[in-house]
């Protein structure tokens, strides 16, 4: 995995993750992820780097998830549905150096900078 910020320029803690990691001097390729949503493979690699199941990065107060009828107790396919459905993905995530981070609190961030 690229050393990447999956990052949302109208979120305040996207944006405060972005500045952490430009103060710090750290060079990760920004994605907009909204814009260019990561794929399927990329989806499984980021929570294998993560360690966590789809579930855990997905946006259920998002009004997008109530929209589409979702529900975490069904059995689906999370991958595709983030991967056709940005939107509902944490944000900010970072992957650097072989690690991944969800930036809530952008703290997390600092753990993986090592």
């Amino acid at each position: 995995m690229k050393n990447i910020i999956l990052h949302n320029p109208k979120c305040s803690k996207s944006r405060s993750a972005l500045e952490l990691l430009t103060a710090k001097g750290v060079d990760v390729e920004v994605v907009e992820y909204l814009k260019t949503p990561p794929s399927v493979d990329e989806l499984k690699e980021i929570c294998s780097l993560l360690n966590v199941d789809p579930k855990q990065i997905i946006r259920t107060k998002e009004d997008l998830f109530k929209e589409l009828g979702l529900s975490l107790d069904e059995d689906q396919d999370w991958f595709q549905v983030l991967a056709e459905n940005p939107k509902l993905i944490e944000r900010p995530i970072v992957c650097y150096n072989g690690k991944a981070a969800i930036g809530r609190p952008i703290e997390n961030v600092l753990g993986i900078l090592d």
